[in-house]
């Protein structure tokens, strides 16, 4: 009987294990887009304890809890931090065959050597044990970052956000590059004219520009887009239920701004074409700079209105949304690469629905330019599990080249969640070893190994223009 959790976890056959721990399994980590915290980076912070390190800020272990019945004041409330820690661990044995399950004793076994099972039973002596590494130099955020081979994090960043502890990164000398992602969704939040007006005040602030027309607003934004670029910024990120790709005119646009200055709301309509106008700007923007720009689509955001009142976003209350992609992606790219604007582009969808439509969308705009200009992402949220990701790579192989596929990403706001890269690489190892084994795939294995490492390190390097990450 095979152990849980052994070195053959996920990879049926001797082929499939051979392509992951002689050729994937060593290679660094480019984590392009997640939500990891700057300012832990940068004050090198130490947690207390392993509720603080795991549990703080993940609404995936959150929704779990709140299934089995955990109440709130255990979750996000007032509840201390063992307390916190032990309704987790008595959630824990409920979560076989969610993702869950492998990620919290994946991350036991990697950080901190543990191979027990996580459960009521278990759960003193290994917070006890966790919460004493923890304690050491060895387990701060910048040696978690070391101690599992990260060669890049690109965090997500408002436009209005100081990057500080970007800048204090860099003086530092700290040697694992910490970029910063210009996100602009506030920006384009035009449902409340009281909300988008108190966020053209912290605009102004960070800018330094009086924002009365509409013109003032690119012009903050534009300052902004180049402050970022000014301290390393080459990523811009996009979170979107869809693109918008409305026609309007420059004047509809400048009496739209006119009128949500003046508190007076949009109709649907109106909105769409104001952010229609907005994406056009910050994609040529980004295509002028050399970025790469990345859209988010699909997630149906705040559900529950009383949670989002008690707790505020990104506490997991979001779900997939049915929003119909296909037709305005499609003008959304076409009108940038008739301008010839279109950046390299990473495309991500949160419905399984729309795997296809990304997988043949983004072969109608490579232009030979680079290869894979127009990308579709690794499985996101909701689909970044083992079914997910098998989809999300069958499909690519199917309607694209997934030897240029730019690879997987943690999305997360946990320095724990690393071995999420791992996981990634095993699935897609035992893919190859079993298409090889059965002869669908040449048995070369430094040919197909040389693929496998493409994918988990050397094409994002390239597709992003980082050529000075090593592989050592």
């Amino acid at each position: 009987m095979k152990a849980f959790l052994n070195e053959h976890f996920l990879l049926q056959g001797p082929t499939a294990s051979r392509l992951y721990h002689d050729y994937a399994a060593s290679m660094p980590i480019i984590d392009y887009h997640c939500h990891l915290s700057p300012q832990l980076i940068s004050e090198d912070v130490r947690f207390e304890n392993l509720t603080q390190a795991w549990l703080q800020g993940d609404h995936y272990k959150w929704r779990a809890m709140r299934a089995q019945g955990v109440p709130e004041r255990f979750i996000t409330g007032q509840g201390s931090d063992e307390e916190k820690f032990f309704h987790w661990a008595a959630t824990v044995p409920y979560t076989v065959r969610n993702p869950l399950f492998h990620w919290t004793h994946l991350e036991l076994q990697r950080y901190f050597g543990i191979d027990r099972l996580l459960n009521p039973q278990s759960a003193r002596e290994i917070y006890a044990a966790c919460n004493e590494q923890l304690s050491t130099p060895a387990f701060s955020v910048r040696n978690l970052l070391r101690s599992v081979k990260v060669k890049l994090v690109c965090t997500t960043d408002d436009p209005v956000d100081s990057l500080e502890h970007h800048r204090r990164l860099r003086e530092d000398g700290f040697e694992i590059p910490v970029l910063p992602a210009f996100r602009p969704d506030r920006a384009m939040q035009v449902e409340d004219p009281l909300v988008f007006n108190g966020y053209l005040s912290q605009l102004e602030a960070a800018s330094g520009c009086s924002v009365s027309s509409y013109q003032d607003f690119l012009t903050a934004l534009k300052q902004r887009h180049d402050y970022f670029h000014q301290n390393g910024c080459t990523v811009s990120d996009h979170g979107l239920e869809q693109i918008y790709a409305e026609e309007y005119s420059a004047a509809e646009i400048k009496l739209f701004f006119d009128r949500l200055r003046q508190g007076i709301p949009l109709d649907e309509s109106q909105q769409r074409q104001f952010k229609s106008a907005l994406l056009v700007e910050f994609a040529g923007w980004d295509w002028e700079k050399g970025w790469v720009q990345q859209f988010h689509l699909g997630a149906l955001r705040n559900n529950n209105s009383r949670m989002l009142a008690t707790l505020g976003p990104d506490t997991g209350w979001d779900s997939i949304g049915d929003f119909a992609q296909g037709r305005s992606l499609s003008r959304f790219l076409n009108r940038l690469d008739k301008n010839n604007q279109l950046a390299r582009t990473i495309l991500y969808n949160l419905n399984p629905a729309d795997n296809a439509l990304m997988a043949t969308m983004t072969g109608n705009f490579n232009d030979g330019s680079v290869p894979g200009k127009i990308q579709w992402g690794s499985a996101w949220w909701f689909l970044d599990q083992k079914d997910g990701m098998i989809k999300q790579l069958n499909a690519l192989s199917n309607m694209g080249l997934l030897s240029r596929f730019v690879g997987m990403l943690t999305d997360s706001r946990s320095f724990l969640s690393f071995p999420r890269h791992e996981y990634f690489r095993r699935v897609l190892c035992n893919l190859f070893g079993q298409e090889m084994e059965n002869g669908e795939l040449p048995m070369d294995l430094d040919w197909m190994g040389g693929i496998i490492q493409d994918i988990c390190f050397r094409n994002a390097r390239e597709y992003f223009g980082w050529n000075q990450l090593s592989e050592s």
